[in-house]
């Protein structure tokens, strides 16, 4: 039986007592999350066609995105923000065989006053979202050759989104290599890179989290077709290049931290499969095992609340998650989407405070039990949990009501319903919750509007609806996203 410090009757008071030393910056963790959801949601989409007979294709184009943005937090306090975003892209394809791809923009944040999580886009802020070159092995002997291959190699290097099966372990940016091989049926995806510094890191108790990150990837995807089934497996390998310790001149919510050490190596192990059941009806399914080390937490809780700096040890990392998702589309002329999707992801009761972070994580010589990846499955907008020690169930329905309104026949409306809960009622997320099981429910609306080739307008509102789990007295939190974003 593992040993606790504290009995878990005391499991609600201890949470609440022990808000002085929770990570402030989990607040700026999710916030980042929700924002990146959003974006991945809104973008402009860039996937040019090379034009036959052309050996030369060169695209390129600006986007401007004026976007207001009102959430509560954990706390139930508001922050609004008003964001002006200025975006490039560039496409130059030579000979279909090779491309160069640039995107970036420049930004500036307006919040309310008192509402800023950190500096960024205080004044003008920037970044490049894409940049890489790709070659293509079989194009280039199509073009210079004039041969066939029922094979080929493709080569990507710089930054660019690397998503494997339904998100679930990885769907970060990556600056380094992408390796593609192919026979048909068989491919194989090979990876190596890090993460950009700018990447908001899952442990948000360590400092710089959210300005300097370095978290190296390296693994390989392989898949196999049959027919219209997809069947793949994947190893994936996280070592932590992190070098940010606490000290006891660091503050955590005014108070002086306890001296901690960071460090968490995992390794992924995972299985999938994703087609057609019907000619309307198809699915994806991913299983992921978590394996690795951890350094386990600095303190401990005793029983009136104060915190016991302990010795760290280095820990065994034993975790696991699930993802299943089924769609089906109507074949009307309103395209209409039904989804459902289950997420389960594991949690470890032995944690003092947070699933996520080493301050307040993993009791000193236990194996921890939750689970933390790299992905960014859907989870919903106003509350946005990480997908570690959770069960989350959605149903979603979306359509283009209006397609005989010529004003208004790109115009998609939809909404999804989330109820989420604790896979392990002992075990905390990255707020403080009671051991009960029930987090809540959240509805989301949104739409998308294409009203013009060159602009476009984006709304989505999303209200949480808490459960006996969290501690605020049942006050719902909102959400609300409008941005319009114009191409030229």
């Amino acid at each position: 039986m593992k040993t606790r410090f504290v009995t878990m009757i005391l499991a609600s008071a201890l949470c609440a007592s022990f808000a002085f030393a929770q990570p402030s910056p989990t607040q700026v963790e999710r916030f980042d999350r929700q924002l990146e959801s959003i974006r991945r949601n809104t973008r402009l989409q860039v996937n040019p066609a090379i034009p036959a007979g052309e050996r030369v294709y060169l695209d390129y184009g600006a986007f401007t995105t004026l976007s207001y943005l009102s959430l509560d937090d954990p706390n139930l306090k508001n922050t609004g923000m008003r964001q002006i975003e200025v975006g490039a892209y560039a496409d130059l394809i030579f000979d279909g065989a090779n491309e160069v791809f640039f995107r970036g923009r420049l930004f500036h944040r307006d919040f309310n006053p008192g509402d800023r999580f950190n500096s960024d886009g205080e004044d003008i802020d920037g970044r490049v979202d894409r940049l890489f070159y790709r070659f293509d092995l079989a194009r280039f002997q199509a073009a210079y050759k004039g041969t066939q291959s029922p094979g080929d190699v493709t080569i990507k290097i710089g930054r660019d989104l690397v998503l494997w099966g339904n998100g679930l372990t990885l769907s970060t940016d990556l600056d380094g290599a992408v390796i593609d091989l192919s026979y048909d049926p068989f491919t194989l995806q090979l990876i190596a890179g890090v993460t950009p510094l700018d990447t908001v890191d899952f442990d948000s108790g360590r400092p710089r989290f959210d300005s300097h990150t370095k978290r190296g990837l390296y693994g390989a995807l392989g898949s196999v077709r049959s027919g219209v089934h997809r069947l793949y497996a994947y190893g994936l390998i996280q070592r932590d290049y992190n070098s940010d310790d606490l000290t006891a001149e660091d503050m955590i919510n005014g108070s002086a931290a306890i001296p901690t050490h960071f460090h968490y190596d995992s390794h992924y192990i995972g299985i999938g499969a994703s087609g057609s059941l019907t000619d309307r009806l198809t699915y994806g399914v991913e299983a992921v095992y978590e394996g690795g080390h951890t350094l386990s937490s600095s303190f401990l809780v005793d029983e009136n609340g104060g915190a016991v700096p302990v010795p760290q040890t280095r820990d065994d990392i034993e975790a696991y998650a699930l993802d299943g998702r089924l769609d089906y589309i109507i074949p009307d002329e309103h395209l209409t989407h039904f989804s459902g999707e289950i997420i389960l992801a594991s949690g470890d009761d032995s944690r003092v405070a947070s699933t996520s972070a080493t301050y307040g994580g993993n009791v000193p010589g236990t194996k921890d039990r939750a689970f933390n990846a790299f992905g960014l499955p859907d989870i919903g907008v106003a509350f946005s949990p990480s997908v570690s020690n959770l069960l989350m169930l959605r149903g979603g329905v979306s359509t283009f009501p209006f397609t005989q309104v010529k004003p208004l026949r790109k115009m998609q409306i939809g909404t999804d319903l989330y109820g989420f809960a604790k896979m392990d009622t002992d075990a905390p997320i990255d707020e403080p919750t009671t051991d009960s099981r029930w987090l809540g429910v959240e509805p989301d609306v949104y739409m998308n509007w294409q009203i013009t080739s060159d602009v476009s307008l984006s709304v989505r509102y999303g209200i949480f609806v808490p459960g006996d789990a969290i501690l605020n007295d049942g006050k719902m939190r909102q959400f609300l996203y409008t941005g319009v974003t114009v191409a030229f």
